[in-house]
């Protein structure tokens, strides 16, 4: 009997790419995206804020930086998590989240619809 190699389960997030998604919006390219590897995560945030203070004449007074940066950061990582996993299952697995909570957070950042442009343009 000869085995047959065993049918990898697709989701719909498995055409999903942050990557592909970012440089269709021309927010990124192979150039840029090699440099922004040579940075650590915290030179990376620490260049977006001193840009963002550049830009409006370092005045980021009132903005709650400190107790914002989790939400930041939670975003970013479940659209990793979303981009880089086939199913909702595997991702709900890879980040350690519970059903209720992983489609709680999949409806406040808009998954379908972030990820949905970079659909229709393909």
């Amino acid at each position: 009997m000869k085995w047959q190699k065993k049918k990898r389960l697709q989701g719909k997030q498995a055409r999903y790419s942050l990557v592909r998604k970012l440089r269709k919006d021309k927010k990124t390219s192979e150039e840029f995206e090699s440099m922004l590897s040579a940075l650590s995560l915290e030179e990376i945030i620490g260049l977006k804020l001193e840009l963002a203070a550049r830009a409006i004449d370092s005045r980021l007074f009132g903005l709650a930086l400190w107790t914002g940066m989790p939400y930041i950061v939670h975003e970013a990582v479940f659209k990793y998590a979303v981009s880089s996993t086939r199913t909702k299952l595997e991702c709900m697995n890879f980040i350690g989240m519970k059903n209720q909570q992983f489609y709680k957070l999949w409806n406040r950042y808009q998954i379908d619809s972030y990820f949905s442009e970079e659909e229709a343009e393909d």
